[in-house]
Order: C-alpha cells, then structure tokens, then sequence
C-alpha cells in the first residue's frame, strides 16, 4: 500500500520529478568527474610536470659536505670523490622503483678546446641508455627523457657515438660553432678531435658546457666506472608534517611514523631509499621543483573540491524549489491526510521516500555521466584515460542522500506547520 502511494505520487507529478531527477543527475555528474579527476589526478599532474626536469640530486658525501661549508662542488673538478658507476641500476630497485620516471648520471671534467688556454667545462651522461637489471628488467633512460624541452638544433648524441658532441647555445655563439664542425678537445689524459652533433638550448648554465658521452668524459679525465651526481626525477606525494619531521631527522620518527613515511611516496622517503642503494651517496630533494609540485597538486586538488562543494550546493537549492513547489501544489491532499489522522512522521516519511527515489535515479544517470565526462577531461587535458576510482561509488550514494535530504528541508518545515483546517477551508 505505502509503495502504491509512493509510485503513484511519483507519476501524478512527471515533470517535477522529472525535474528533480535532472538536477540530482547534475550535480552528481559533477561531482563523479571532479571526485573520479581529483583521485587519478595526481600521477598524470606529476608526470606531466616530470616532463620540467628532475626533482632529487644525488651527490658523493664529500662533495655535499664541501658544497654545505663552502658552497663548492659543482665546479668541474672540485669533487673530491666520485658515486660508483656500477651502482646506477641499483636506483630502480628501491620501494617506490617505479615512481623513478627518468635518472641520468653526470661526470664532469674539464678541457682546453682548439687550444684554447681556457678551460671549459665537459659533462659525460647518459643520453639514451639502456640497461639490464638483476631483477630481469630493463630499463630505458637517459638525458633525452629528462631534459626532452631543450630546445635541440641538430641531433641528440647516440649512446654509442664517441667522436660528437652536443654544445650548449651560449657557448656556441661565443665560439662561432655549426652543426658539423670539429672540435680538439685536450686534457692531461686524451686529446682527442669531436664532431658538434647538436646545439641545445636549455635556457640555464648548461648552455656554457659541451656535453659527450659518459665513456668519453670518463676518458679524458683518466676515470672509469665512476660519476660526480645523479639526478632523479620521481613521482612524489606531496610534504605534510610527517614528511618535514623526517627530512629533518628520520631517526626522530616512532616505529609506526616510519612505516608510514617509508611506505608512502614523499620526497625525503625516496631519497632516503636512494641513499641506501648508492654507497657513500647524499640524495637531496631540488625543493623548488618538489615544493612547486606539492603546491600544484594541492591547488588542484583544492579547485576540484570546491567545484565539487559548489555543484552540490547549486543541486541542494534547485531540489530545495522543486520540493517545495510540489509539496505546495498537494496541500489539500496532505491536509486531508492529516485531517483523517495521518501523522507528521508518515506524511514526511512518504515524501522522502518519493524524493529519494527520485533522487537514486537521477543520481545513477548522473555517475555515469559523470565517468564519461571523466574521461573528456583526462583525454582532453593529459591525453589519456582517468580509471574510475571505486570508492567514488560510496561517496557519490552518501551525496545523493544528503543533497537530497537538505534540499527537501524546506519543505518539510511547510509540512510540520501546514494546519488542515485552513487548507480544507480553502485559506
């Protein structure tokens, strides 16, 4: 009997149910893209700003102490140890190894070129690497990946190429350089004459340096097997309080804080693993691009929240209209109902059950709409899918349920005070 009064109620009054429907639906539509875009977010924002540089400089204990007392160490030769070259795969089998998007190693050196009495700076790396794990993996890497803005007249160097060279802009204006010229390289190990492959443009103090090959480098300081830093480039989460506290001293952390900290993908957590996998190494967070990160990811998160907020609010007041306008239009049925001993409870109970109803199918039509306006806006801004996320689904019932409720308040303040005396009576 109660779902016959229920069901015809519905139907008597289509089109405001309708209505009500239709403004559940989008509000929820909103709500599951922005809830579905904010969950799966974070990964793409990080990847996309992944493609700007390395957040995580690795550098040899002596050479980062030097540099924290007198600000030396980034100058060629200045280094006073070295990282272990054969120690660089170790890099991808820490905790969060596949949040290590890209890693380059450097070695830098100084030469004379063309006789030159100066000397300029040469760094050896990784262009384009690949590299066989113990794990069984492989791993693909290099400068190509992390620095792929520069902007690049020419060729990037072949991993393999041991005669060229890639210039940096500024010195290449200095010095007159082309693509294809020659240049003798000289130090106390090697002279040796190179091709120019490539003249880049990274918009920073690399434009000053020639760049070769990691063996070659190597080479003309009289080294093997080793690096002077890496740099690292990790999808990270951003700091909180826990993540400030360890950076500061992870020792300080309680047991159950460090398997927190540990286990969860903050920049200080990662260096750390770093610093376990290279012997004699110092990992540092590049905090302008790690708290750049942070900042973007928060700000985003914040503007989808209160997208979110504001769609629902917007949905609580249409429903609030809607409810209260169909309540009014059924007074002297609701009156006649009180009239013949109907409580309050039963009457607000039956128009509840009419508005959730309601408000279920509008809400599903709405979460579906929803994941496809997900999807639009993962292919539209990051170029690929947003997966759904399944706790949405909870959240996305509990809103419909509160919206819903809060949007028929109004109405149900008219029928607590709604007298069927008056309404029989016509007044």
């Amino acid at each position: 009997m109660f779902l016959r009064m229920v069901l015809g109620a519905v139907f008597r009054q289509k089109s405001k149910m309708f209505m009500i429907a239709f403004t559940v639906a989008l509000g929820v539509s909103l709500s599951t893209a922005m809830l579905n875009t904010m969950l799966g977010v974070g990964d793409k924002v990080n990847q996309e700003l992944k493609t700007y540089g390395a957040n995580i400089n690795v550098v040899p204990k002596d050479a980062s102490l030097l540099g924290d007392l007198y600000g030396i160490g980034d100058e060629a030769g200045a280094e006073r140890s070295y990282l272990d070259e054969s120690k660089l795969g170790n890099i991808k089998t820490i905790f969060w190894a596949f949040n290590i998007v890209d890693y380059t190693p450097y070695f830098n050196t100084t030469v004379q070129v063309n006789g030159n009495a100066e000397q300029t700076r040469l760094v050896g790396t990784w262009v384009k690497h690949h590299m066989d794990l113990p794990t069984g993996e492989s791993v693909d890497t290099g400068m190509q990946h992390l620095k792929s803005w520069w902007e690049m007249n020419g060729e990037w160097l072949d991993e393999a190429d041991s005669d060229g060279v890639m210039v940096g802009s500024i010195y290449a204006l200095r010095n007159n350089l082309s693509v294809g010229d020659k240049l003798e390289l000289k130090s106390n190990a090697l002279t040796k004459t190179m091709v120019v492959r490539g003249i880049f443009s990274s918009g920073s103090d690399e434009d000053q340096y020639i760049y070769c090959v990691l063996p070659v480098a190597q080479a003309f300081a009289g080294k093997e097997n080793v690096v002077s830093s890496i740099e690292v480039s990790a999808l990270t989460t951003p700091d909180n309080e826990l993540a400030r506290k360890a950076a500061q001293n992870p020792l300080s952390l309680t047991v159950k804080e460090w398997e927190v900290w540990y286990c969860t993908a903050y920049v200080s957590s990662i260096c750390y693993q770093i610093q376990e996998v290279i012997p004699d190494s110092v990992a540092k967070p590049i905090r302008q691009v790690a708290e750049s990160e942070g900042d973007i990811l928060n700000k985003t998160t914040l503007l989808m929240v209160l997208i979110t907020v504001l769609s629902l609010l917007g949905s609580a007041l249409g429903i609030s209209n809607l409810v209260t306008a169909a309540v009014m239009e059924r007074r002297t049925e609701i009156g006649l109902e009180k009239a013949v001993g109907a409580s309050n409870g039963r009457i607000i109970g039956t128009i509840l059950t009419e508005i959730m109803l309601t408000g279920v199918i509008g809400g599903v039509a709405g979460y579906f709409v929803g994941l496809m306006l997900t999807q639009l806006i993962g292919f539209g801004v990051f170029g690929s899918a947003i997966p759904p996320a399944a706790m949405v689904i909870p959240i996305v019932a509990l809103l419909i349920f509160f919206v819903t409720l809060l949007g028929s308040i109004p109405a149900i303040r008219y029928l607590l005070h709604l007298n069927p005396t008056e309404v029989l009576h016509g007044k």
